[in-house]
């Protein structure tokens, strides 16, 4: 696609008030694919006064017809569902196949789940004497990151949608092509002028003013834990909603058990898919101290099928590559053992970094403590279940996880004491519907489903 030179505000394309520009790369190649408007706190404040003045009449919009708008992204988004996949491609660098399944094909069934939620919540009821009334929490700011950039862009403004409330979208300036092509949807879609609005630009700028702005109501970010508190203590300063999803360190939990061959095949294949660069990823493969050599054996046969370049794409910047190859050099210093992969970069262009997988892992060691994002596995032993319990829940994260056993019930009852967000049994299988969201430091609120609806809404009760 060809990048636009504007911001997209009150339902149009409108000049940006500066005259800088950020130059989109292609991580594969790294060669500049584009340029977007980096913009301002005028853009921002252009944006916001376009939001609020769309609000009233789009919260006061039947529910039935807000999902019809709904249904018309996700049939405009699946339209284009090629367009967006070559775009994710050419600005994140995953490869196609990946993009086609994950990055085009997952937001359109999250943005069909909208659809149909906004038609079906109960959005009054009768509690005793009142009748208890959900509202839209009003102007939503909306920042996302480029992991994965129309996944994030959806999951914040299909539920914001549903609710009643409008949007401001401020994308990470990796990624801007797709948030670009999200925008051109929303036209397509005929949703009224200013309820959704895109400014380009970096985070400490465009994001920053954002976040602090008096004319939003409810700040909805993800990325790092780091810039994650710093937007909690904006927010908390103006006494503004906030939802958070931030970093995670997951643990792969292997009892004794399980089907060892499975779990140790699909917990690589968990970590290698977005070259790593997932939130949720199971990073920590948790085994029996009595089934460890084996286990190692086998994620070394099944990481080595994964070549950069073809079935594992680059990481998406510069920074990302020389953050996720210190990481590795520093497992190799603290004395984990290198079992495949390492710091060197495996081809002369491109941010790659190798598939890489660590043994010989404790728990204290910064690999096994740090969020690396990147694909990168370490393997720790544990010597029962409780050790594994102890070890699985020591870090200041609490995203997701998984837990294996040959039986449902074992798996179940493990995984029922971690303290974590969400907990894929057996493999499990992605739900849209599904609270996804962390415990500790990997944030505040949820996202997906009715959980994540109710983010975007505020309570009022009548009494009688």
């Amino acid at each position: 696609m060809k990048a636009h030179d504007g911001m997209y505000i009150g339902g149009e394309w409108r000049a940006a008030a500066g005259q800088d520009t950020i130059a989109v790369v292609n991580p594969a190649d790294e060669q500049v694919i584009g340029r977007v408007p980096a913009g301002t706190p005028q853009d921002v404040d252009t944006a916001v006064r376009a939001a609020r003045a769309a609000l009233p009449g789009w919260a006061a919009t039947p529910p039935a017809e807000r999902a019809a708008r709904i249904a018309a992204l996700r049939d405009a988004l699946v339209a284009r569902k090629d367009e967006i996949a070559e775009t994710v491609t050419a600005e994140l660098g995953s490869p196609l196949p990946f993009s086609q399944t994950v990055h085009a094909g997952l937001p359109a069934l999250v943005a069909g789940s909208y659809a149909e939620l906004a038609a079906t919540y109960p959005f009054e009821e009768k509690v005793g004497n009142s009748t208890v009334l959900s509202e839209p929490a009003g102007v939503v700011g909306a920042i996302t990151p480029w992991n994965y950039p129309l996944h994030q862009i959806v999951a914040k403004v299909a539920p914001a949608l549903a609710a009643g409330c409008t949007v401001v979208l401020k994308p990470a300036e990796d990624t801007p092509l797709t948030a670009q092509l999200f925008a051109e949807a929303t036209g397509e879609a005929g949703l009224p002028a200013g309820v959704f609005n895109l400014v380009t630009g970096t985070g400490p700028v465009a994001g920053q003013a954002l976040a602090g702005h008096d004319g939003v109501d409810l700040v909805s970010f993800t990325g790092s834990t780091a810039v994650g508190r710093q937007i909690g203590a904006v927010a908390g300063a103006a006494v503004k909603r906030v939802a958070l999803e931030l970093g995670g360190k997951s643990a792969n939990v292997i009892l004794p058990s399980a089907d060892l061959a499975k779990a140790v095949h699909v917990g690589i294949a968990n970590v290698m898919g977005n070259s790593g660069q997932t939130c949720s990823a199971w990073t920590r493969m948790l085994v029996h101290r009595d089934q460890y050599e084996e286990a190692v054996a086998l994620a070394a046969a099944a990481i080595g099928k994964y070549v950069p370049g073809e079935r594992v794409g680059p990481l998406v910047n510069a920074k990302q590559q020389a953050r996720v190859r210190g990481y590795i050099a520093k497992g190799v210093e603290e004395g984990a053992r290198l079992v495949a992969g390492g710091p060197e970069a495996p081809l002369d262009r491109g941010y790659y970094v190798s598939p890489t997988l660590f043994a010989d892992v404790t728990p204290e060691m910064t690999i096994a403590q740090e969020e690396i994002f990147g694909p990168v596995v370490s393997i720790l032993r544990y010597e029962d279940e409780e050790d594994a319990l102890r070890i699985a829940n020591a870090t200041v994260y609490g995203l997701a996880g998984a837990v294996w056993a040959a039986d449902e019930a074992e798996a179940v009852a493990f995984a029922r004491r971690m303290d974590t967000g969400q907990v894929d049994i057996n493999g499990g299988r992605f739900n849209p519907r599904a609270p996804f969201g962390g415990y500790k430091q990997s944030g505040v609120g949820r996202e997906l489903g009715s959980h994540g609806l109710a983010e975007y809404l505020q309570t009022k009760s009548l009494q009688f």
